[in-house]
Protein backbone atom coordinates (compact mmCIF):
# COMPACT_ATOMS: atom_id res chain seq x y z
CA UNK A 1 0.00 0.00 0.00
CA UNK A 2 1.21 3.51 -0.83
CA UNK A 3 2.29 5.68 2.12
CA UNK A 4 0.28 8.93 1.98
CA UNK A 5 1.75 10.52 5.09
CA UNK A 6 3.48 13.76 4.21
CA UNK A 7 6.94 14.81 5.29
CA UNK A 8 7.52 18.00 7.22
CA UNK A 9 9.78 20.38 5.26
CA UNK A 10 12.03 22.73 7.22
CA UNK A 11 14.05 25.41 5.47
CA UNK A 12 17.09 26.12 7.60
CA UNK A 13 18.15 29.75 8.15
CA UNK A 14 21.34 29.24 6.18
CA UNK A 15 19.36 28.01 3.14
CA UNK A 16 17.00 30.99 3.43
CA UNK A 17 19.97 33.37 3.49
CA UNK A 18 21.49 31.67 0.45
CA UNK A 19 18.22 31.90 -1.49
CA UNK A 20 17.89 35.59 -0.63
CA UNK A 21 21.49 36.23 -1.75
CA UNK A 22 20.89 34.48 -5.09
CA UNK A 23 17.62 36.36 -5.64
CA UNK A 24 19.24 39.67 -4.70
CA UNK A 25 22.06 39.08 -7.18
CA UNK A 26 19.62 38.04 -9.91
CA UNK A 27 17.40 41.06 -9.24
CA UNK A 28 20.22 43.34 -10.36
CA UNK A 29 19.57 42.00 -13.86
CA UNK A 30 15.86 41.18 -13.68
CA UNK A 31 13.35 41.57 -10.86
CA UNK A 32 10.98 39.12 -12.55
CA UNK A 33 13.74 36.50 -12.83
CA UNK A 34 14.49 36.88 -9.12
CA UNK A 35 10.80 36.49 -8.26
CA UNK A 36 10.60 33.43 -10.51
CA UNK A 37 13.59 31.89 -8.73
CA UNK A 38 11.91 32.28 -5.32
CA UNK A 39 8.62 30.93 -6.69
CA UNK A 40 10.35 27.88 -8.16
CA UNK A 41 12.15 27.26 -4.87
CA UNK A 42 8.83 27.33 -3.01
CA UNK A 43 7.26 24.95 -5.54
CA UNK A 44 10.14 22.47 -5.29
CA UNK A 45 10.24 22.66 -1.50
CA UNK A 46 6.51 21.90 -1.40
CA UNK A 47 7.04 18.85 -3.64
CA UNK A 48 9.40 17.42 -1.03
CA UNK A 49 6.42 16.86 1.27
CA UNK A 50 5.39 13.89 -0.88
CA UNK A 51 8.39 11.69 -1.65
CA UNK A 52 11.79 13.28 -1.09
CA UNK A 53 13.59 9.96 -1.59
CA UNK A 54 12.88 10.17 -5.31
CA UNK A 55 15.59 12.82 -5.57
CA UNK A 56 19.14 11.65 -6.28
CA UNK A 57 21.93 11.61 -3.74
CA UNK A 58 24.39 14.48 -3.84
CA UNK A 59 27.70 12.89 -4.67
CA UNK A 60 30.93 14.72 -4.09
CA UNK A 61 34.17 13.29 -2.69
CA UNK A 62 34.34 16.13 -0.17
CA UNK A 63 31.00 15.46 1.54
CA UNK A 64 29.66 12.44 3.43
CA UNK A 65 28.12 9.77 1.18
CA UNK A 66 24.38 9.20 1.37
CA UNK A 67 23.72 12.18 3.60
CA UNK A 68 22.39 14.85 1.26
CA UNK A 69 20.00 14.73 -1.65
CA UNK A 70 19.62 17.34 -4.38
CA UNK A 71 16.85 18.87 -6.43
CA UNK A 72 17.52 21.14 -9.39
CA UNK A 73 15.44 24.29 -9.83
CA UNK A 74 15.70 27.54 -11.73
CA UNK A 75 17.86 25.84 -14.41
CA UNK A 76 21.09 26.08 -12.40
CA UNK A 77 20.34 26.07 -8.69
CA UNK A 78 20.46 23.12 -6.33
CA UNK A 79 18.25 22.70 -3.34
CA UNK A 80 20.33 20.51 -1.00
CA UNK A 81 18.52 18.61 1.71
CA UNK A 82 18.58 15.61 4.00
CA UNK A 83 15.79 13.35 5.15
CA UNK A 84 15.66 12.26 8.77
CA UNK A 85 12.62 10.18 9.69
CA UNK A 86 9.66 12.19 8.32
CA UNK A 87 11.50 15.53 8.28
CA UNK A 88 13.10 17.08 5.21
CA UNK A 89 15.74 19.62 6.19
CA UNK A 90 16.69 22.01 3.40
CA UNK A 91 20.24 22.94 4.35
CA UNK A 92 21.56 24.86 1.36
CA UNK A 93 20.68 26.56 -1.91
CA UNK A 94 23.62 26.79 -4.29
CA UNK A 95 24.37 27.84 -7.81
CA UNK A 96 25.55 24.73 -9.70
CA UNK A 97 28.42 26.74 -11.12
CA UNK A 98 29.88 27.17 -7.63
CA UNK A 99 32.11 24.78 -5.74
CA UNK A 100 29.73 23.91 -2.92
CA UNK A 101 31.66 21.18 -1.13
CA UNK A 102 33.20 23.64 1.31
CA UNK A 103 29.87 24.90 2.59
CA UNK A 104 28.60 21.43 3.44
CA UNK A 105 31.68 20.68 5.54
CA UNK A 106 31.36 23.83 7.63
Amino acid sequence: MYDTQQYQVLVQDRAKEMLVAHARFLSQVSISAAEKLVDEFEEKAALLKENPERCPWLSDPMIPSYKYRKLLFGTRYLLIFQVIDRIVSIDAVVDCRQDYGWLLRS
